[in-house]
């Protein structure tokens, strides 16, 4: 046997050397003049300054504001349906949902991608649906970690994961404390099944009906793949319509982005003591797609509500005096929403009333 090198291990350095000549471009489009230019740097620059304008406000003691996330066996179906440029919305989603729910403004952002071979088209097209989520976002995509492991990933399986830096001034911090009885739940649409619950649905759709990528859902007017990648909605500009409109004012005292765990779990976790949430099932339109899962996998309601968004994607716990206000600004960012529950006295916790 020769000399070893690291081609003969899996890792092909010229290969990944022209995957990396790809991406600085995708990088580069979301910049802003924050962004400092550096080169061949061994991280990325961001120009935090406390007395600039950013949302129109001027931060005088800003908190930064972090989240990661990953988008879970998604993955599998874009494997599966050989579709790439939609799960990088979904991991940049996923991150900057989580920071919008304590006020905080996406600045910037970072991904990690792990491979278990060397394949310069997939990482574009990952890197470049994770550039049109930060553009979505208007957070900086400033860099991120490409990991090449042969050993610990066959074929041509991925996984992604992202890292999102925001900020919020310290008294405009979002954070449930201040919800009380009498205020609104509102909730915002969602875009479909976002990144939550694909294990359940690849077992439904896949395993039990036995349905292809390429197959066509007729109720739903679209194919499997087109269903099941529907990216996460990016909810940056509707809140930031809102946002801009109180600037004074804190009318919105919690939020909640859905995730796994539905809206029970996810809007347990920002209630304060004494308070509850009541939240009136058929107070929205459930989108087909979940009837569709439910139907294939003879999943149980209580389960869908627990795995899935069921169309809420993001809840707002609001002064009721406002709502008719803020649901105005949010229609002009196309984001529907609805009055989905209030919040009353009681044990701390959440109560679905099922129509």
């Amino acid at each position: 046997m020769g000399p070893l090198t690291y081609k003969d291990a899996g890792v092909d350095l010229d290969l990944y050397r022209d995957a990396m000549q790809r991406l600085p471009t995708l990088l580069r489009r979301t910049h802003g003049p924050r962004v400092m230019d550096l080169p061949g740097g061994f991280a990325g620059l961001f120009r935090l300054n406390p007395g600039s304008r950013l949302l129109g406000r001027a931060y005088r003691d800003p908190v930064l504001v972090a989240g990661s996330d990953g988008v879970g066996t998604k993955v599998k179906v874009a494997s599966l349906a050989g579709r790439f440029n939609t799960v990088g919305i979904d991991l940049v989603a996923m991150c900057v949902n989580d920071c919008l729910c304590l006020g905080a403004e996406p600045l910037f952002f970072l991904d990690y991608i792990a491979l278990g071979a060397d394949n310069p088209p997939l990482i574009a097209d990952l890197v470049s649906g994770i550039s049109d989520g930060c553009l979505q976002a208007d957070a900086a995509l400033l860099g991120g970690e490409t990991a090449i492991m042969p050993d610990l990933y066959s074929g041509d399986d991925f996984d992604m994961a992202g890292f999102c830096v925001g900020v919020v001034e310290r008294k405009k911090l979002i954070d449930g404390t201040t919800i009380r009885p009498g205020d609104v739940l509102l909730g915002l649409e969602s875009g479909g099944i976002h990144s939550n619950g694909y294990s359940l649905v690849r077992k439904a759709v896949f395993d039990s009906a036995g349905l292809s990528v390429d197959d066509r859902v007729e109720t739903l007017e679209a194919t499997v793949a087109d269903v099941l990648l529907a990216p996460t909605r990016i909810y940056t500009r509707s809140l930031r319509k809102v946002m801009q409109r109180y600037r004074v004012k804190t009318i919105v005292r919690g939020m909640a982005h859905i995730t796994g765990g539905g809206l029970e779990e996810n809007l347990e976790r920002i209630l304060p003591d004494g308070c509850r949430a009541v939240i009136e099932s058929g107070s929205w339109p459930v989108p087909p797609v979940f009837d569709w899962i439910a139907e294939l996998g003879q999943v149980q309601d209580d389960e869908m509500y627990r795995v899935f968004n069921m169309g809420i994607g993001f809840v707002l716990v609001l002064d009721p005096y406002y709502v008719e206000s803020v649901q105005k600004r949010l229609d002009e960012t196309r984001t529907r929403s609805w009055v989905i529950g209030q919040i009353e006295p009681g044990a701390t916790g959440v109560e679905m009333n099922r129509s």
